[in-house]
């Protein structure tokens, strides 16, 4: 499964790591375990001494880093971070850019319709809306605008991507049309393929942008 793979691989890190590194790998553990049992249990179904269990961590380290089990919610950035890094690394470095980024949005989006329950992805966008802090989603430190915005860059290098427009203006247009497909596929009640529609929408709004 994704999301123990994820875990396997910060059980690898914490046992390589020095004991400050390993402070640093308490949160991530904690989340990886959350967003495991979410898939298997249900969010509800979900209790804190689940995620203690599986993250093998304890209640003063859970309770140090989140107030609730509500507040995991808003580290789906984080899960979907650590898949665009995957995803980086099977990339083809010779690959057109503007296919890169057609098939990083493809293969998340397939990757969030076989693993991430539609009611979660509904409760994260609709937290996000009415957040008082930080909107972790758009968050420009994330992976995913690091890794989007190296790709256009990449294109206009390569003349495969417009250059008269920004990589902020064309990086944010990407991000939009990405949130709209999710959002949209929310609205129906998960009624259509996310992978399929994004496959057939993604190229049309993005057009615009190629080279």
């Amino acid at each position: 499964m994704f999301y123990i793979h994820i875990y396997r691989q910060e059980e690898r890190k914490r046992d390589d790591m020095g004991k400050s590194e390993d402070k640093k790998g308490v949160k991530s553990r904690i989340v990886s375990a959350a967003w495991q049992l979410f898939h298997d249990k249900g969010y509800n179904g979900t209790t804190v001494d689940d995620i203690i269990e599986l993250s093998g961590t304890s209640k003063g380290s859970f309770y140090y880093y989140f107030n609730t089990k509500d507040e995991l919610l808003n580290t789906l950035a984080f899960i979907l971070d650590d898949y665009y890094e995957e995803l980086e690394q099977k990339m083809d470095t010779g690959m057109n850019s503007f296919v890169k980024l057609l098939y990083l949005n493809a293969e998340m989006h397939a990757m969030m319709e076989e693993k991430i329950s539609l009611d979660l992805l509904a409760s994260l966008y609709s937290t996000q809306l009415v957040a008082d802090g930080q909107v972790h989603l758009l968050d420009s430190n994330r992976k995913y605008y690091k890794l989007i915005t190296k790709v256009v860059e990449e294109g206009q290098r390569r003349g495969q991507i417009r250059a008269d427009r920004t990589v902020r203006e064309i990086v944010k247009y990407y991000a939009m049309c990405e949130r709209a497909l999710v959002s949209d596929w929310c609205l129906n009640k998960g009624s259509y393929s996310l992978t399929r529609y994004s496959r057939e929408c993604m190229p049309v709004m993005m057009e615009h942008f190629k080279a």
